[in-house]
């Protein structure tokens, strides 16, 4: 396990490159702090159950009223989840309904289970050529793209429905642009760096306007227009740099241009 830089300074991990099957694959072991912390927590929780569950089979045991494969079975089921059977040891002994059952912690296991297997995950890619360190950036922001998709379906930014389609072609067609949308939208949110969500840049974005304003003038003809700029924030002044709008719309340039000459002149408070 290496440390990685950057950004992701304090995450460890290991690469290699192995047949998975029939395809070529390349893995990255990563561990992580967030998830060994919650696995310690299902796992401290699912040992409370079991304890419980392993004293009252202790006592049924020792009345006499359980047998052999029925305490053997639900000692399995009581010890099945939260890797619980690695590190919890027990022992039936008897036959028919004279058994016993002893349980023990083993600690030194526990340990070992939580050195050696949990708090991590295993990534499995065809990016050979990709870094380690891109690689887990790539498995960090998939949440991004299941947000996109889950607020589409709710009626969010380019959503999907209502879809009044009947064929499937249709439909496939109304899915195509629903999908080209998101990828666009999301693609400017890359472009710009923009720290909002959304929701919130699509609506920062659309308030970038443009006013034309026919002037009255005493000559026959058509009256000229003259294209008033708007006042631009940060964020929008980016996305105008960035997509260069100001190809289409002069004023838009000449309003960065004024902003940014009035905020230097402006005397520090």
């Amino acid at each position: 396990m290496k440390r990685l830089g950057g950004k992701l300074g304090e995450v460890r991990a290991a690469r290699l490159r192995i047949p998975v099957g029939a395809l070529d694959r390349t893995l990255v072991v990563v561990e992580s702090r967030e998830l060994l912390r919650g696995q310690k927590r299902g796992i401290a929780a699912a040992l409370r159950k079991a304890k419980e569950e392993l004293r009252k089979l202790q006592r049924l045991a020792a009345r006499g009223r359980i047998t052999r494969e029925a305490l053997e079975e639900r000692v399995a089921k009581a010890l099945r989840r939260e890797h619980l059977s690695e590190f919890v040891v027990a022992e039936v002994s008897g036959q028919g309904k004279r058994v016993s059952l002893a349980w023990r912690v083993d600690a030194v296991r526990r340990r070992r289970l939580e050195r050696t297997r949990l708090g991590r995950r295993v990534l499995c890619t065809d990016r050979h050529v990709w870094s380690t360190g891109r690689i887990v950036y790539a498995f960090r922001g998939q949440w991004n793209v299941e947000e996109v998709f889950r607020r589409a379906k709710k009626g969010g930014i380019v959503p999907w429905g209502p879809s009044h389609q009947w064929t499937d072609s249709s439909l496939r067609l109304h899915t195509f642009a629903t999908v080209t949308g998101l990828t666009l939208v999301s693609l400017v949110r890359l472009a710009t760096g923009t720290r909002q969500s959304i929701l919130a840049m699509m609506k920062t974005l659309a308030e970038v306007k443009a006013t034309l304003v026919r002037v009255r003038t005493l000559e026959r003809g058509r009256r000229p227009t003259v294209l008033l700029a708007p006042d631009l924030n940060a964020e929008q002044r980016k996305a105008v740099k960035t997509f260069e709008l100001e190809r289409w719309m002069p004023g838009l340039l000449s309003s960065i241009r004024s902003n940014a000459s009035r905020t230097s002149a402006e005397p520090a408070a």
